[in-house]
């Protein structure tokens, strides 16, 4: 069990939640519940993807993952994303909204487009999507892509280490994110506090990089910006100020089953 735990890396899907409650224009009832459920889903599989469209290159870089180290054979990690992706399609469906293009998104990024240029785009994209699954919310849906272009980015340090320029240019791209969530907030005092914590444990840990740009602070910076992202959600969405509240569950699980 603990390695399909880490195959999907379970505990950060609860960084999912909340983007339909980002995205939803009234809050949540009856059916529509099932939405932040089948964000986990889909996110659930995508990591199982990843892993499956990773495993020769973690064979060498990251031997200790399920599928290298043999406790999840690679057919089965691919079934596991393949029925997730059926979960996660389907509880979208019984809520009402289309979950196909954020499925699309998900595949396109794990299977062709994360080692090519446009790979961190296209994972901003599966973010947004998400938001958008909940409603038609074009500004919170941007920014929470903003946030996980940047995240994205700094990531791809994480074996080998990144720049102090990267590493500078992204926490540039958080201070304007959390700037704007604030001013998105319309003046909610839980919401301009959430942006400002946002602001201070994510942009703290990428100026740790511009100092330091080695792979052990960029792995730290890229678990801060995935945890992150739920002060995120909190400080753009109108109904769901609890949001906050998962947090301390992904930091506590997140020392348990790691997050990147």
């Amino acid at each position: 069990m603990r390695a399909y735990l880490e195959l999907v890396r379970a505990p950060a899907a609860l960084t999912a939640l909340g983007d339909t409650l980002v995205g939803s224009p009234t809050p949540l009832r009856g059916r529509r519940l099932l939405l932040p459920l089948a964000s986990a889903a889909l996110y659930w599989a995508g990591m199982a993807l990843n892993d499956w469209a990773d495993r020769d290159l973690d064979a060498v870089e990251r031997p200790e993952r399920p599928i290298p180290s043999g406790r999840v054979a690679p057919e089965v990690a691919l079934a596991t994303a393949v029925g997730l992706t059926g979960v996660g399609i389907g509880l979208a469906a019984a809520a009402g909204r289309d979950a196909v293009p954020l499925t699309a998104a998900v595949w396109a990024y794990d299977a062709v487009l994360k080692d090519t240029p446009a790979g961190p785009l296209a994972m901003a994209a599966c973010r947004g999507l998400d938001v958008l699954l909940g409603g038609r919310a074009p500004l919170p849906a941007a920014l929470v892509a903003l946030h996980t272009l940047g995240v994205t980015v700094l990531s791809r340090g994480e074996v080998h280490g990144t720049s102090p320029a990267v590493a500078g240019a992204v926490a540039a791209g958080t201070a304007l994110t959390a700037v704007s969530a604030a001013v998105a907030s319309g003046g909610r005092r839980t919401g301009v506090a959430a942006a400002v914590a946002y602001a201070a444990s994510v942009g703290r840990a990428q100026w740790a990089v511009v100092r330091d740009p080695s792979a052990t602070t960029v792995r730290a910076a890229t678990r801060a910006g995935i945890h992150g992202v739920v002060l995120l959600q909190a400080a753009l969405a109108r109904h769901g100020a609890a949001i906050a509240l998962v947090l301390p569950l992904v930091r506590a699980l997140g020392r348990k089953v790691g997050p990147t």
